[in-house]
């Protein structure tokens, strides 16, 4: 039975995101505001997946992940795609990202020959905080969105990327670790 699944890098709940989230969802109710427990890096949106394919998106991964240490990422800095003039997501920045870059493009690679398509642009290192909906109130989220624009929220320790199931219910997606691979020298 296929999952909706995806490949990521997970932060662990952080105090500063969580007040800009709660001030970025009472600035409009035209924004869909993602879980503050359920902040990650998105290295690969693989969509509806065969639990039979588990095994070789896991080899995948170690692949990916070979040579890699764990490393620290500043939460830095936020925005909006495609632009805060007409924002679609709200997010905040990562610097330092450059390893998760790196296994990004390699899971690309390899999860091609295992029927996922190539992702169209390069890995940009963002965390996703909202979606927007709608045009109302999207005013003041703009206004808090630069007010941060230069804030450094964390600093975190990255150890392990992780193949996540991502079931969607009425109060908004619920993801599951299906799998991990740990980042070792």
């Amino acid at each position: 039975m296929p999952f909706r699944a995806f490949i990521s890098a997970d932060l662990p709940p952080l105090p500063a995101l969580g007040e800009l989230a709660r001030d970025l969802g009472a600035a409009s109710r035209d924004l869909k505001v993602v879980a503050t427990d359920h902040l990650h890096l998105t290295l690969k949106f693989l969509g509806d997946t065969e639990e039979g394919l588990v095994p070789e998106i896991v080899g995948a991964m170690r692949e990916a992940c070979a040579g890699v240490g764990p490393f620290t990422i500043r939460v830095r800095g936020t925005g909006a795609f495609p632009n805060l003039a007409r924002p679609g997501v709200l997010w905040v920045g990562i610097e330092g990202g450059e390893p998760l870059g790196r296994i990004a493009q390699v899971l690309d690679e390899h999860l091609v020959a295992l029927g996922f398509t190539r992702e169209p642009r390069p890995w940009s290192p963002h965390v996703t905080l909202a979606r927007v909906r709608g045009r109302r109130g999207l005013d003041r989220a703009q206004e808090i969105l630069r007010a941060h624009a230069e804030e450094t929220f964390a600093e975190v320790r990255v150890d392990e990327v992780r193949l996540k199931k991502s079931v969607l219910g009425p109060g908004g997606p619920e993801y599951t670790t299906v799998d991990a691979v740990r980042l070792e020298d």
